[in-house]
């Protein structure tokens, strides 16, 4: 006689997604990677677009902002924006990811460091300074993360590179200091980082630990902010899923930020209602505009309609507009610049 096989699991419904413009701060949980982030948030709202801005490591938890729908238009400006973190190194063990994920590599003992002497080492790496990334990052070679190549047991070089680090500072170092460790753990220091584009707090720690003659590594790693968003209000996911749950869709909606929001920090130039008709043509305008290079162009009310550019002459050119921006584009042949 057989018995009856086990019912199914119920599949989960599919998401209908749908158009949805705004910006979502959101509090990265540690254990997830960015992109597994982003798609959880994604099929909450159910966002038909979604990117993110600035990957963090699985190990790392705090601020990634997520862009749905024309707010993924700007996501490459927030890319290179300052960011601000909180992290705590681990003396003594190297590791070849240069954090608490990956596998020792080698261990030293760690001398006895006075804060005078720790804060000369941070200063060394405050500033422009070369760094090297790590071996396990997402930087491509040939079209494909460093990290794959390095699980495959590749042999990789990497170039140094140019970065700013505008701050490097020394939070605490109590159990660096009274010694009274257990159980053979190592010492321990909690730094506060400012940093631009491109900079690996992993690559900062490791050199860091260099410095001091006896290694170290990431155990702990939260970003607090990206600038423009210097004091951000965060949702976690366990959040957004109860908000979801219990107060549905609509309330869910009011978390996001107008696209607006992500472009504050930006130099703008106002157009009236006639030269955004002319702009959403495609049609540039002859100004003149102030200043040069990429701006935000803002209506006469203060909404975003896109990014421009300002040539030498003070002419500006529509480079990247938001869909309601191009909507509102018709004949103007009488219109002047």
């Amino acid at each position: 006689m057989t018995t009856p096989a086990d019912p199914a699991p119920p599949r989960r419904p599919r998401t209908v997604f749908r158009g949805l413009d705004g910006i979502l701060l959101l509090d990265k949980p540690q254990g997830l990677s960015s992109n597994q982030a982003l798609q959880r948030v994604r099929h909450l709202f159910r966002a038909e677009k979604g990117g993110h801005t600035g990957s963090l490591d699985p190990l790392a938890t705090g601020l990634l902002p997520v862009c749905f729908g024309e707010a993924t238009k700007i996501a490459g400006g927030l890319l290179g924006a300052r960011k601000a973190y909180e992290t705590v190194a681990r003396l003594g063990i190297t590791t070849d990811t240069d954090d608490a994920e990956g596998q020792p590599l080698r261990e030293r003992p760690v001398p006895a460091l006075s804060i005078d002497q720790i804060d000369a080492a941070l200063r060394q790496l405050t500033g422009r300074i070369r760094q090297r990334p790590p071996i396990y990052s997402a930087l491509k070679r040939g079209g494909e993360p460093l990290y794959a190549k390095a699980r495959r047991g590749e042999s990789i070089e990497i170039d140094e590179r140019d970065i700013e680090v505008h701050a490097f500072d020394l939070l605490n170092a109590a159990d660096l200091l009274d010694g009274q460790l257990e159980n053979g753990a190592s010492p321990t220091l909690r730094l506060h980082i400012e940093c631009g584009s491109g900079t690996y707090v992993r690559s900062l720690v490791r050199d860091l630990g260099e410095l001091l003659g006896c290694g170290g590594h990431v155990a702990e790693l939260r970003r607090l902010w990206v600038d423009p968003f210097r004091e951000p209000r965060m949702w976690t996911l366990p959040a957004l899923e109860d908000l979801r749950e219990q107060a549905g869709e609509r309330v869910l909606e009011a978390c996001l930020l107008p696209v607006e929001a992500g472009m504050t920090s930006w130099p703008s130039v106002r157009v009236n209602e006639v030269q955004a008709q002319r702009l959403g043509l495609g049609q540039g305008l002859r100004g003149p505009y102030r200043p040069t290079g990429q701006v935000v162009i803002l209506d006469e009310h203060g909404r975003g309609l896109g990014l421009g550019e300002v040539d030498g002459e003070g002419g500006l050119r529509p480079t990247r507009l938001f869909r309601w921006a191009a909507a509102t584009g018709k004949p103007a042949a009488a219109a002047t610049g």
